[in-house]
């Protein structure tokens, strides 16, 4: 496991070690004791989810609010996408950046998003399988967002019309979001 920095503080990539041979391929996508050696306290995760999407689909900005605010561990199986996460923590001196990093069943990179973040992903290829371990179980009265293409957040998705759920297209901008973080 290696750990690529972001420069936003909990916010961290993970490049996994990949075995491959003529049969394919093996890696450890989670273990907890070369977590606690590279990153630390380990996260309680309780929940696995996973999702297909075609190409051009944007998920996100999404998070749930406390007591039901959830870290993620994401990586994507086959496809590829391009993952963003957006601090939200109020007292963070990186409060409102973003780090983008594209993840993709070639690649076999990881992205944990810590408790206190916006996270959203867009697939670059149809077929993309996305997966991720969450520290929390999804509350449904805690889900909250943001407009993916909020101009004060500047995020540079590479794409104009994406496609979004119906909820997805109505989330508050960030000049007028509280956080509650």
């Amino acid at each position: 496991m290696k750990i690529i920095e972001t420069g936003i503080e909990g916010l961290i990539g993970i490049e996994t070690r990949v075995f491959g041979d003529e049969r394919g391929y093996f890696f450890e996508s989670f273990n907890e004791k070369t977590w606690k050696e590279n990153v630390g306290d380990l996260p309680n995760f309780v929940q696995d989810n996973e999702s297909m999407s075609h190409k051009g689909v944007l998920r996100g900005l999404h998070f749930q609010k406390t007591p039901h605010s959830q870290g993620k561990l994401v990586r994507v199986i086959q496809g590829s996408v391009l993952d963003v996460a957006v601090d939200l923590r109020k007292d963070s001196p990186t409060y409102g950046q973003h780090y983008k990093m594209i993840l993709s069943g070639e690649n076999k990179q990881q992205f944990y998003v810590p408790e206190g973040f916006a996270h959203g992903f867009l697939t670059l290829e149809d077929n993309t399988i996305f997966s991720y371990k969450c520290t929390n179980l999804y509350n449904q009265e805690s889900e909250g967002g943001l407009m993916w293409n909020d101009p004060k957040l500047n995020i540079d998705w590479g794409i104009d019309h994406p496609i979004l759920s119906e909820k997805d297209r109505f989330y508050q901008d960030f000049i007028n979001f509280v956080s509650p973080f």
